[in-house]
């Protein structure tokens, strides 16, 4: 198949921001702000290097990216740092150009729809109440899916799993600190309807990045850490090339 336009919905997974706060590819107020808009900020994450690659950065994938592949595919980056289920739908799919070509689309969210639902549900009370708000997030999710599928119907869909930088551990330095042990059950209820909805979604294909992340966390030497390691719930440098290559992957490319 041929594509002519690539789209990123989501979160942070698909962003510059941190990948170049990483290596030090920001302008300096971006670094003081955390803000994508106070400067310059390289196009090196996830999104940007499925579209082109940075040859000089990684070299082994030169000449394996989208534009390689397709000549003249237009690229549109909507995803936003933080940005949940709602806000997607919300702030991101109206933006979906009206099209009916071939394009792609990559899908990276619900890790912070679950960050927030754990936020705000810790207790004994909130913890019975964590397993009904996934499957608030879960319904969610399906509403999403359908409308990106209703705007762009000769889309490929990349839906793509929500990462653990805690490898299974449950422990995240600076996250939830005092709050025990994360409640990974809840991810791996949202993966595994990730993974069931790519196989039953015509047009989708699943990229599993949280099988691909595992053990380059919390339990991994920091050269292997596919994590910011100011923050770990975000992708580093290497992290944002990874999900880049397991969404290549998908793709067969």
């Amino acid at each position: 198949m041929r594509y002519s336009h690539f789209i990123a919905l989501g979160d942070s997974m698909s962003i510059d921001l941190y990948p170049a706060l990483d290596v030090g590819e920001a302008a300096v107020a971006v670094h003081l702000e955390r803000d994508a808009q106070a400067g310059g900020v390289a196009p090196i994450g996830a999104a940007s290097l499925l579209h082109a690659n940075d040859d000089a950065r990684w070299p082994e994938f030169a000449g394996r990216d989208l534009r390689s592949s397709f000549a003249g595919i237009g690229f549109e980056n909507l995803a936003a740092d933080g940005a949940t289920l709602g806000e997607v739908f919300a702030e991101q799919l109206p933006e979906l150009p009206e099209r009916d070509d071939a394009v792609v689309v990559t899908l990276t969210v619900g890790g912070n729809d679950l960050l927030s639902a754990f936020a705000a549900r810790q207790g004994a009370r909130g913890r019975d109440l964590m397993g009904r708000i996934v499957q608030d997030i879960v319904r969610g999710y399906d509403h999403l899916v359908a409308g990106v599928v209703r705007e762009l119907p000769n889309a490929t869909l990349l839906l793509t799993t929500v990462y653990d930088p805690t490898d299974g551990t449950g422990e995240a330095p600076g996250l939830f600190e005092g709050a025990g042990r994360l409640p990974l059950e809840h991810l791996d209820t949202l993966n595994d309807h990730v993974r069931r909805t790519a196989a039953a979604t015509p047009g989708a294909r699943l990229a599993d990045v949280h099988r691909h992340f595992l053990g380059h966390g919390v339990t991994a030497a920091e050269p292997e850490r596919y994590y910011w390691r100011r923050s770990l719930i975000e992708p580093s440098a290497l992290g944002a090339s990874e999900i880049r290559r397991v969404w290549l992957d998908a793709l067969g490319l």
